[in-house]
């Protein structure tokens, strides 16, 4: 056998793809690599040091590193690439100490800081190893509402996105099926003109429930100090479904325990538990804490064994949205709420995390300079966080993931460009002709709309002008009940009375007759001598009389 054939029995051994060059790994860091937040690149001077797990460090962005961590010539990366250090473990000094023994260390929770409101960290301590890391290295936004997004909803699985809008429209967004473009698949209307204000995805998320402005679901009723009508703001249930807390317009938090019999009574009432209106409720897995969020710019946290005064009040948290929410991280070692903007503020809409061991604030992440943080949810399944935001020009939904901690959702669409077009998308545009918009085709209006239409147009109907009453404009003089204001002032008093149109014409003209015959004054004087006798002619009634 020749060498020729034997390399091609050889070769024939292996996939076609044997000794190709792989640029999956340098794909994906490109289109991870444009959804990286600024923001999230400040950190302590402890962490700047160590790269994050799954993080490219400060070396070349296109990849450019090869197995020992040298610039390449070419830029090609050769061989697998190098596994990310344990948080933990130093670099070893020779390849002797460098070598694992058991399973790899889980990595360190990283400390998260963020810009703060004075534009630097927020200074906390360094004892985090134990609270869990949040995944907002990178971020993407759902756009298309055109106001604030005050309803979010992501079903079970992580792969769909419900978010409405003070626009009316809830708009329906599909990991699997997205791409690049970030586009909503379906976009509707629930109730015409009516805000909406909560979504909610059922068990089996084949549907979903929504709750806007035109009217409200009522579940139970509370314990009034005074017989008024005071709306229930905020309600919420337990993961056992055994309880049901609310949140009433007059500040109180009311609890009922569902049992046999029970009724409108509440099993826990704490009044005044805040001084203005509560957005949001929510119960902590285990039944021990109770988290109220209210538009007095705090979040309380309750111990539901003790509920005569909050464990803890956190302050300056603004809230001007009335479905502003408070939730939990998926291990429920943190707690995380939105912001509002303040009209004299600088900080922006901001998401605040606090660790529930030690109630203190861990973090705080800017989501927008001039939008509103109104609803916020962290899924357990994609590990990402979701955050509305907006105003009144514009809405969008804010996610938050870290390419080396979370999965699918937002990782799917980002690396999913969109389609190229073919020879065979080619859709020929149909020209529809629509003969009733045709002037020939057009309905001609009645011949009696045209006639009283004509009437009213005086150059059309000929109609004269009529006199102008009162003072007159336009150059014209207008015509009051007398010409002069003599003859108006003697007609209202009645000094000058007009019986003229109630004369006889021909009986008007013979009074005068004596009185011309008499005193002629202008014409008859010069015919006197051969004018002749002037004879009347007798009225109709006179012979009748005869």
């Amino acid at each position: 056998m020749e060498a020729g054939d034997m390399d091609e029995a050889i070769r024939a051994q292996f996939p076609l793809s044997f000794g190709k060059p792989s640029k999956v790994q340098t794909q994906t860091s490109a289109v991870h690599s444009s959804t990286r937040r600024t923001s999230a690149a400040s950190a302590s001077p402890k962490q700047s040091s160590r790269p994050e797990p799954g993080s490219r460090g400060s070396g070349d962005a296109s990849g450019g590193l090869n197995g020992r961590g040298e610039d390449d010539d070419d830029g090609v990366m050769i061989g697998p690439p190098p596994p990310p250090p344990q948080a933990d473990q130093a670099e070893p000094p020779d390849a002797d100490e460098g070598v694992m023994i058991g399973p790899p260390r889980p990595p360190l929770a990283s400390k998260q800081v963020d810009w703060d409101d004075d534009g630097s960290d927020s200074g906390m301590d360094d004892s985090l190893e134990d609270l869990p890391r949040i995944p907002l290295s990178n971020e993407i936004v759902l756009r298309g509402h055109s106001k604030v997004v005050s309803a979010l909803a992501v079903d079970h699985s992580g792969s769909r996105v419900l978010s409405g809008s003070y626009d009316y429209t809830v708009r329906m967004y599909d990991f699997q099926g997205m791409n690049s473009k970030l586009q909503s698949f379906r976009q509707l209307e629930p109730f015409e003109g009516h805000q909406v204000r909560s979504l909610s995805w059922s068990p089996t998320s084949d549907r979903f429930l929504c709750i806007t402005g035109s009217a409200q679901a009522k579940v139970i009723k509370p314990k009034l100090a005074r017989p008024a009508r005071i709306p229930l703001t905020a309600c919420a249930w337990d993961r056992d479904g055994k309880r049901i807390v609310g949140g009433v317009g007059d500040g109180s938090i009311q609890i009922w325990s569902i049992k046999p019999g029970w009724g409108s009574r509440p099993d826990i009432r704490v009044e005044k538990a805040h001084a203005d209106d509560i957005t949001g409720l929510k119960f902590s897995t285990d039944g021990q804490i109770l988290l109220s969020r209210s538009t007095d710019s705090t979040l309380k946290v309750w111990n539901l064994r003790q509920m005569k005064s909050p464990v803890r009040v956190f302050e300056d948290l603004p809230n001007h949205y009335s479905q502003t929410n408070a939730a939990f991280s998926p291990d429920e070692q943190l707690i995380f709420t939105g912001t509002s903007v303040e009209r004299d503020g600088t900080s922006g809409g901001l998401l605040c995390f606090f660790d529930r061991r030690k109630l203190e604030l861990v973090s705080r992440v800017g989501i927008s300079p001039k939008c509103s943080v109104v609803c916020c949810a962290w899924h357990p399944r994609i590990n990402q966080v979701f955050a509305t935001v907006g105003d009144k020009k514009e809405g969008g939904t804010h996610i938050l993931y870290d390419p080396s901690i979370s999965q699918r959702g937002a990782l799917i669409c980002v690396g999913r460009a969109p389609r190229k077009k073919s020879v065979d998308d080619f859709e020929v545009q149909p020209v529809i002709h629509n003969p009733h918009a045709l002037p020939l085709f057009r309905d001609q209006p009645s011949r009696k709309r045209q006639r009283e239409k004509a009437l009213k147009d005086p150059l059309k109907s000929h109609k004269p002008e009529l006199p102008v009453t009162g003072p007159g404009f336009g150059g014209r003089v207008g015509a009051s009940k007398g010409s002069l204001l003599t003859q108006y002032l003697l007609k209202q008093g009645g000094l000058i009375k007009e019986t003229w149109m109630e004369e006889d014409p021909r009986e008007a003209i013979l009074k005068y007759a004596d009185v011309a015959v008499k005193d002629p004054k202008y014409i008859a004087p010069a015919y006197a001598e051969t004018q002749p006798e002037p004879v009347f002619t007798k009225s109709d009634s006179e012979e009748e009389e005869k």
